[in-house]
């Protein structure tokens, strides 16, 4: 095993989603439902699986932008449609971090002298 690697997984999170991920999803889905397809339908055009549809339109999954683009292909919406004014939903972080978020550099003491 290498240095600074454990052997225990990490837990998965419980925490709640995003709000902006859960009004994406819910955004999504009300464009399925007009467009009158399927979750696996649409997961078939965006070539994606059906779980990843589910996942993304209850707020648990964060998709590319590539993904999101095949959606909106397949749902012939626009990004711009797809994100346009989401009512009361904050755009403020919620404060977690994934663990291989960026952290600041550490300045090596040598170089302060």
């Amino acid at each position: 095993m290498l240095p600074g690697m454990t052997a225990k997984r990490p837990e998965p999170s419980t925490s709640r989603p995003a709000p902006i991920l859960t009004a994406l999803g819910e955004r999504i889905k009300q464009c399925r439902h007009a467009a009158d397809k399927s979750q696996e339908t649409l997961a078939f055009e965006a070539h994606v699986d059906r779980t990843y549809i589910s996942s993304i339109e209850r707020g648990i999954a964060n998709p590319s932008v590539e993904t999101l683009a095949n959606i909106c292909y397949a749902l012939n919406v626009t990004l711009a449609e797809l994100f346009g004014p989401m009512d009361g939903v904050s755009l403020k972080p919620t404060g977690t971090r994934r663990i291989n978020a960026a952290r600041p550099p550490e300045i090596k003491r040598n170089r302060l002298r």
